[in-house]
C-alpha cells in the first residue's frame, strides 16, 4: 500500500497538574522535513519526537506542534521569612525614627505587612520533567497513529486514481501500436512516390545514396521502439505500486521516462490520427505526474 504525505491528525490529553493539545499536519516534499514546536524545559522530549515521526514517515514536510499547561489553581501559599524580618526591621527603624522626630505612628497591621511585595508567595511546585516526557511521548504515538492512517487513507485513493490512468495510458498505447502498424503500408507508398519523383527530376542522382536517405528517414519515423517501452513503463509502474512503501521518487523518476517517449512519439507520428493519440497520451500523464507528486 502507497502512502500519500498530505496528512492531519491532532489530540488533547492531561495528566494533573498539566494539559496539553497536539497538532501533526505534513505536506509535499523532496525529503524528510521535520520541524517540532515543543516546550524546551522538557529535556529529551523534541528529539523524542523527532525520533518517532522520522520513524514513521520517509519523505514530506512535516509540523509537529504541543501546547501544554499547568493548572496553578491549587498552589498553597508561603511566608517568604527572609523578606518579612527585612519589612519588620525597616517597620521598627521608621517607628523609631519617627518617635525621636515627634511624630505619632499607627500601630502596623499584619494584613498590611502580608501586603507588601515578596511577604506572601505562591509556592511553586517542581515538576518531574522525566516523568513528563515519558507521559507525552507515550501520548504521541496515537497521535502519530491517526497520522499514519490518514496518509494510507490518502495513498488508497491515489492507488485508485493512479490504477485507472495507467490503464489509460495503456490503451491508448495500444491504440498509438495498431495505428502505427497500419501507416506502414502508407510511409512504404509514400517513400516509394518519393524516391520516382526524385529519379525523374534529377540526372546524376546516386541512387544507393538516395535509398540510404530514405531508408534512415524511415528508421527516425518509426515508433516501436517508444510503443514498446511505454508498455515497460507501464508494467513498472504497477509494479511499483504493488510493492508500496516509499516509492515516490522512483515513481516520479519513472514519469518522466513516460514523458520522453510520449514526446518522442508525436514528433515522429508523421500522421495526425497517430499525433492526437499521442497528445492525449500526454495530457494523461500529465495528469499522472501531478498525482505522482503526493506519493510518500
Amino acid at each position: 500500500m502507497i502512502r500519500s504525505m498530505t496528512g492531519f491528525a491532532s489530540a488533547t490529553g492531561s495528566s494533573p497538574p498539566h494539559s496539553w493539545s497536539w497538532e501533526v499536519r505534513s505536506v509535499n516534499g523532496k525529503g524528510l522535513d521535520v520541524r517540532v514546536r515543543a516546550p524546551d524545559w522538557i529535556e529529551g522530549l523534541e528529539a523524542g519526537l523527532r525520533k518517532r515521526i522520522s520513524a514513521a514517515a520517509a519523505r514530506g514536510n512535516i509540523t509537529c506542534n504541543l501546547r501544554l499547561t499547568r493548572e496553578e489553581s491549587g498552589a498553597a501559599m508561603a511566608v517568604n521569612a527572609g523578606q518579612l524580618q527585612s519589612v519588620l526591621d525597616a517597620i521598627s527603624q521608621i517607628e523609631a525614627e519617627a518617635m525621636n522626630a515627634g511624630v505619632s505612628l499607627a500601630p502596623s497591621k499584619a494584613s498590611d505587612i502580608v501586603a507588601l511585595r515578596g511577604v506572601l508567595e505562591q509556592s511553586v511546585t517542581q515538576d518531574d520533567g522525566a516523568a513528563l516526557c515519558k507521559t507525552l511521548l507515550t501520548d504521541f504515538d496515537a497521535v502519530l497513529n491517526d497520522f499514519n492512517a490518514m496518509r494510507t487513507g490518502e495513498g488508497a485513493a491515489l492507488t485508485e486514481v493512479l490504477a485507472s490512468q495507467l490503464t489509460e495510458v495503456e490503451n491508448l498505447t495500444a491504440q498509438a501500436a495498431t495505428l502505427a502498424a497500419a501507416r506502414k503500408d502508407e510511409m512504404a507508398a509514400t517513400l516509394r512516390a518519393n524516391i520516382a519523383r526524385v529519379l525523374e527530376n534529377a540526372d546524376g542522382v546516386d541512387e544507393s545514396r538516395l535509398a540510404q536517405e530514405l531508408a534512415l528517414l524511415a528508421v527516425k519515423a518509426d515508433v516501436t521502439e517508444e510503443i514498446d517501452r511505454l508498455g515497460a513503463h507501464v508494467a513498472a509502474a504497477r509494479d511499483l505500486m504493488a510493492q508500496g512503501g516509499p516509492i515516490g521518487r522512483k515513481f516520479d523518476f519513472l514519469m518522466q521516462e513516460f514523458n520522453r517517449e510520449a514526446n518522442t512519439l508525436c514528433s515522429k507520428a508523421q500522421n495526425s490520427a497517430l499525433t492526437a493519440v499521442g497528445l492525449a497520451l500526454k495530457a494523461v500523464i500529465d495528469q499522472m505526474r501531478e498525482q505522482v507528486q503526493n506519493v510518500e
